[in-house]
């Protein structure tokens, strides 16, 4: 008798409003709670090529990849760490080859390709170079999920004006570096990717060596960073 007389109480005196709002309280509460940083997304980044890529003589965080992702970071747009497919020496054939080779994901965010110096400095011919870079331009824009806008190719750099060509004819290694820019750029143009130009930038270390690694041959950490603002300056507007 006493229990019924409490509940009649009870229900008199709370409005059912407050039970309402009891509920909603107690299933906010049941709710995950996720700060901001853990719930941005992470894009993913995929580099190929071959020394220019991995960043030879300079610390893996200073190559132009881990720079790139970097810069982003500043503008509060994350990216894992960037997978890179890269080793100095390689030909277009050798990257092919690797690539065959690795487990990828099914699709990056973002693609980079750089790749062409070795063909010609083992003296190969243009023409040879061209069925080649269009294939692995084919697989950038694959693994890109085939949307263009998310490809960048990059210029092969000209190595003729650093210490290392010393004795070499300078003007002939910059001709043919030109050629081989010319079919890379007509090549990514035919595909509608980014293209952007690192080769003259990399010629004004013929008067300032802080451009240059160590090894007198290489880009430096600081080339590698006006590479990186470039690429990060494009992908920012991407995404």
């Amino acid at each position: 008798m006493c229990r019924k007389i409490y509940h009649i109480v009870v229900s008199k005196t709370i409005p059912p409003v407050f039970f309402l709002l009891l509920a909603i309280f107690i299933i906010a509460m049941k709710k995950p709670v996720h700060d901001e940083a853990t719930s941005r997304m992470e894009y993913s980044y995929l580099a190929l090529g071959d020394s220019y890529t991995i960043g030879e003589q300079v610390e893996t965080k200073d190559n132009f990849p881990n720079q790139v992702t970097a810069l982003l970071k500043e503008k509060g747009i994350l990216f894992e760490t960037p997978r890179i497919i890269a080793q100095t020496g390689w030909t277009t054939d050798e990257l092919q080859t690797a690539i065959s080779k690795s487990v990828l994901k099914d699709k990056y965010d973002l693609v980079t390709l750089l790749i062409g110096v070795n063909n010609q400095y083992r003296g190969r011919k243009v023409e040879e170079y061209i069925p080649g870079f269009e294939s692995l331009l084919k697989q950038a824009i694959q693994f890109a999920g085939n949307d263009t806008g998310h490809i960048i190719v990059l210029s092969v750099p000209d190595w003729g004006v650093t210490p290392f060509a010393e004795g070499r004819d300078r003007e002939k290694i910059a001709r043919e570096i030109d050629q081989f820019n010319s079919a890379n750029e007509m090549i990514a143009k035919k595909y509608n990717v980014h293209y952007i130009n690192v080769t003259e930038s990399t010629r004004e270390a013929v008067s300032d060596k802080s451009l240059l690694a160590s090894d007198g041959l290489h880009p430096s950490a600081k080339e590698y960073g006006r590479w990186a603002k470039k690429v990060a300056a494009f992908i920012q507007e991407k995404l």
